[in-house]
């Protein structure tokens, strides 16, 4: 079962935060090619079943207070869906993604198109091969980045420059976890969960150093996507299969709300996958 490392105070009460998110509808969703372990182009896609499971989603985020908006999906972009690799935006600053495969190349462009045609202070393209939120997350005074198998290191120092936060690099080190999103999942800004085994010894040092009262997921979580989910700071959206990750969390005084995502994890993707979030901050100094 997933552990918590041990407390250090006491059980916090938590408060959820009012998140503006954006996703894209799963309309043009299948899994023609295969560029992650979790990708099989034999096994048939139920695309009804998939925007179902994606509506509810979108349903359970809305009816938690949370504000949604939706990017169209593109013809030939099968992966569109998962709208958290198109970018990453803090406080007004977006970065739209360059991504690392063909397959998915001009995904990054189309979500360009649609950040462009928002009210922002400022907008770029990477330079760089990075993922957006695939491997990117906001953990309030820094922002931690994997590479490995996606991400280029060098994209680290990119979006240091750019949103002018510091940024924690992390190796991952285990193909099914070819994003950090996958391995790592922010709880608020000074609480984490991840599955250590994802990541590189120096890397797990890194986060027991940052994180000491972080909560550990076991494999069978991990595997169950749960790491892969959104926390407001309250309630945390993740996969049913994650029941270990589920206790931990509420023994922490947060609140699991389960939302199945099964049909879009044939592509490699679950909740966090499918949701870019538009952070309305972006913090200066280090604490």
């Amino acid at each position: 079962m997933t552990a918590a490392a041990p407390l250090r105070r006491p059980v916090a009460v938590r408060v959820a935060t009012p998140r503006r998110y954006v996703m894209c509808r799963p309309d043009h969703f299948t899994v023609s090619y295969a560029i992650n372990p979790w990708m099989d182009p034999a096994e048939p896609v139920d695309r009804p079943r998939a925007l179902a499971q994606w509506e509810i989603l979108r349903a359970v985020l809305e009816e938690h207070g949370h504000s949604v908006e939706t990017v169209p999906g593109e013809p030939g972009l099968p992966d569109m869906v998962f709208a958290a690799n198109s970018g990453i935006v803090i406080g007004g600053h977006a970065l739209s993604a360059r991504f690392a495969h063909p397959e998915r190349a001009a995904e990054g462009p189309a979500f360009h198109r649609w950040f462009a045609a928002r009210e922002l202070r400022e907008l770029a393209v990477a330079t760089e091969t990075n993922e957006g939120e695939g491997d990117f997350t906001f953990a309030g005074p820094r922002i931690l980045a994997g590479s490995g198998y996606r991400c280029a290191v060098a994209a680290h120092a990119e979006v240091q420059r750019f949103f002018g936060l510091p940024v924690v690099s992390l190796e991952l080190v285990d193909p099914r976890f070819y994003h950090l999103d996958t391995a790592l999942m922010v709880l608020d800004d000074t609480t984490i969960a991840y599955y250590p085994p994802a990541f590189s010894p120096a890397s797990r040092q890194a986060l027991a150093t940052l994180y000491p009262d972080a909560v550990r997921a076991e494999e069978g979580d991990a595997l169950a996507f749960g790491l892969n989910g959104i926390s407001d700071g309250q309630h945390v959206f993740l996969d049913p299969g994650a029941t270990g990750l589920a206790a931990a969390l509420r023994a922490r005084g947060y609140l699991p709300v389960p939302v199945d995502m099964s049909e879009l994890r044939k592509g490699g993707g679950g909740i966090k996958c499918c949701v870019l979030e538009l952070h309305t901050r972006r913090d200066t100094t280090v604490s």
